[in-house]
């Protein structure tokens, strides 16, 4: 048995493209896996959806997002920018004492190439206010482009930039980085969200031009 079955994580948002594709490449890793939704029956759909496209039945479950958060180790944040601070509002007393990672990028839906960062500087600092110290906040993924998540078998071809103000959360996130086939990198505190949020607007804009789905930004010249 993987020793990440002990470990429960909990994607809240999770029926989106981002919390489908890295749902089921931590499911792959061995990880427990909850898919939240608003709607709990919307959530196990999905969960049954994806269990059978890995291929075992129940790999992965599904409940409403307070739920999946209560069961949580550790709560993953997928969710459009519209619905950022009032799903956290919503499952905040199932966070308490543990980490939250936001993955949430603030983009403008009426032009979501064009960077627009919210009062608090980032999604991520935004999700620090409104949990305050109880809760660990890292944020990484920003910058994967949702064409790679789509195969959970083939590695991620981009990196990941790690952002927290607690080293241990930041190393916990990096190794659900990894495990999900990507290389990751400590970033620095969660401030500088604000750097990888909006760079994926300047992504989406080059997607756009090049008529390309995935470009994505890679770390040169340090050795690994």
């Amino acid at each position: 048995m993987s020793e990440h079955l002990l470990f429960t994580l909990a994607i809240v948002g999770g029926t989106g493209p981002e919390g489908t594709g890295l749902g089921m490449r931590w499911a792959k890793a061995g990880y427990r896996v909850i898919i939240g939704s608003r709607s709990g029956e919307k959530a196990e759909a999905h969960a049954s959806l994806l269990s059978a496209r890995l291929g075992e039945a129940g790999l992965i479950h599904g409940v409403e997002n307070l739920e999946a958060a209560r069961q949580a180790d550790l709560v993953v944040l997928t969710v459009p920018y519209a619905g950022h601070r009032r799903t956290l509002e919503a499952i905040a007393p199932m966070l308490k004492g543990k980490i939250l990672l936001d993955v949430t990028v603030p983009l403008d839906p009426s032009d979501v190439t064009r960077v627009r960062m919210p009062p608090a500087g980032s999604a991520a600092q935004e999700a620090r206010e409104v949990l305050g110290s109880e809760v660990r906040v890292v944020s990484a993924f920003h910058n994967v482009a949702q064409a790679q998540l789509e195969d959970p078998d083939s590695p991620l071809a981009c990196d990941v930039l790690v952002c927290g103000d607690d080293g241990a959360a930041k190393t916990q996130v990096m190794e659900l980085v990894e495990a999900a086939g990507a290389r990751g990198w400590d970033a620095g505190p969660l401030d500088n969200s604000a750097v990888p949020e909006g760079l994926t607007s300047i992504l989406i804009g080059i997607n756009k031009r090049f008529k390309v789905r995935s470009s994505a930004i890679q770390v040169v010249g340090v050795p690994r």
